[in-house]
């Protein structure tokens, strides 16, 4: 950093209004339990929304292979890449969507069917996997190597489940199974990133949106749905970097518009560090599509690479509202400054910088810098599934890696609501709402300990497991003293 820039920084710090005392209770769990306890506690926390949510990249493996094997009976058949027989021929675009060197690449069975015979013969029908091959398919969906990191999420995951996102009532599968899980997180409100184009029956002859839009609705209308205490909105993502990038803009303003009570906002997705997706490219046509759609919301990845650069200022030209990630804002200490208090917020994904490479360690991450100098954040999962991690893991590196207050955590559920693209009526139920569990959560505690926990049956995943060496399963925090297994 730059003399200028700390300087810049160092100006913000002393702007920032003195904090009250922290929550003397909150200071003593921290001081007193063991990471375990820790992270019991802050599962059990009632949450506020998850704001920045690849649904595709936030089911869990072994959701994805049962929500595979339950689509069987509505015709759809998958096979998946076991084996790589050199079956392309000279020329194949190996750097296109259809890789011939990628294994557990998945196909749905009307791609199958398609295929020669030397193709065929490197593909294996999900269900006649054996064990050793079903957990590598299993861990081809996750980052769970050292060695595993930005390359492989971008270059290799999402190729290999691109076909499984064409059946809806996948779709629709996966995405109350997220819900549910986050509901039991004590979370109200996902945000999603999930289109409703290019989704085919098991033939491979596609649906229209209206007819996706129409399960959408039927799932989260359900009682399974009701149950999970979730509310759903959706997002529209737009690939960045693609030569038909403007077109497809203003198709998904279109479906936007058409579908307000399911779909909130546009976002524009897809690695910064391919510079024909920069920021500014976007400019004249939202100028143009904003002479014709009124209050269409726009949350922006923008500030998630390694080098300094203005995508971050230049995103909100474009008009967003939220930022994701933002991770280089650090760099660029006048907008900084204009984000100070609002009305922007950056969507915070710490266990998603780690794991892709943006920082190297979290001493390096900007979130407390943002957060404790005034400029609103809200943390989320991003691609969970992927990261195999929850909400709770987020909560859980912000106060182990950067010591929170409860006040900062009261601060970031409320903006993680306060911030969402919801309708004003809902977005003030859910606030009061938020409000009312949070101060009944932490009176109890209070009152009673450990002991108003006891009924809670948190779950981690690897990522906690492997980097903070807490490993739980239902069940296994019910006591005080709980060490990890």
């Amino acid at each position: 950093m730059t003399r200028l820039q700390l300087s810049w920084v160092l100006a913000l710090a002393l702007l920032q209004p003195a904090a009250r005392a922290a929550e003397r209770w909150f200071e003593e769990v921290k001081a007193t339990a063991t990471p375990a306890q820790l992270y019991r506690f802050l599962y059990a926390m009632p949450k506020g929304g998850d704001l920045h949510n690849h649904l595709p990249g936030a089911v869990r493996s072994e959701w994805f292979w049962d929500a595979a094997m339950a689509a069987e009976k509505r015709g759809y058949v998958y096979y998946t890449r076991v084996r790589i027989e050199n079956c392309a021929p000279y020329g194949h675009n190996e750097f296109g969507p259809d890789k011939a060197l990628l294994l557990f690449k998945d196909i749905q069975a009307s791609t199958f069917e398609r295929l020669d015979a030397c193709g065929k013969s490197e593909f294996k029908r999900l269900q006649d996997l054996d064990a050793r091959e079903k957990q590598a398919w299993l861990d081809s969906m996750r980052l769970d190597q050292p060695y595993e990191g930005r390359n492989e999420f971008f270059d290799a995951i999402w190729d290999r489940i691109n076909d499984l996102l064409k059946n809806p009532y996948l779709i629709c599968d996966i995405l109350l199974r997220n819900m549910q899980a986050f509901g039991q997180e004590g979370l109200v409100y996902l945000e999603t990133q999930q289109g409703a184009e290019g989704a085919v029956r098991p033939d491979g002859s596609p649906y229209s949106v209206d007819e996706v839009v129409a399960l959408y609705r039927q799932l989260l209308a359900s009682p399974q749905a009701k149950a999970t205490g979730v509310e759903v909105r959706l997002q529209n993502a737009l690939l960045r970097f693609t030569p038909d990038a403007e077109q497809r803009l203003r198709e998904l303003y279109a479906i936007t518009d058409r579908y307000r009570d399911l779909y909130v906002g546009v976002n524009m997705v897809g690695r910064e560090d391919n510079d024909k997706g920069y920021p500014l490219r976007f400019l004249p046509v939202l100028r143009e599509l904003r002479h014709k759609y009124p209050d269409i919301n726009l949350s922006i990845h923008a500030g998630e690479v390694d080098e300094p650069n203005y995508h971050v200022r230049d995103t909100l030209l474009l008009g967003a509202q939220r930022i994701g990630h933002g991770v280089n804002l650090i760099t660029d200490p006048e907008t900084m400054l204009r984000m100070r208090y609002g009305p922007y917020l950056v969507e915070i994904n710490l266990i998603s910088n780690l794991l892709l490479e943006y920082v190297s360690d979290y001493s390096q991450h900007p979130f407390p810098e943002y957060l404790r100098t005034g400029i609103p954040v809200a943390l989320s999962t991003d691609d969970r599934g992927m990261w195999d991690s929850n909400m709770s893991d987020e909560f859980f590196v912000a106060v182990k890696e950067f010591n929170l207050s409860w006040e900062e955590i009261i601060k970031l559920g409320r903006n993680s609501l306060q911030y969402s693209f919801l309708d004003p009526g809902t977005k003030q139920r859910l606030l009061a709402d938020y409000d009312k569990r949070i101060a009944a959560f932490a009176q109890q505690f209070q009152k009673n300990g450990w002991a108003s926990l006891s009924g809670v049956n948190p779950v981690s995943y690897g990522f906690l497991c492997r980097r903070y060496q807490v490993c739980l399963l239902p069940g296994s925090a019910q006591v005080p003293g709980i060490t990890s297994r």
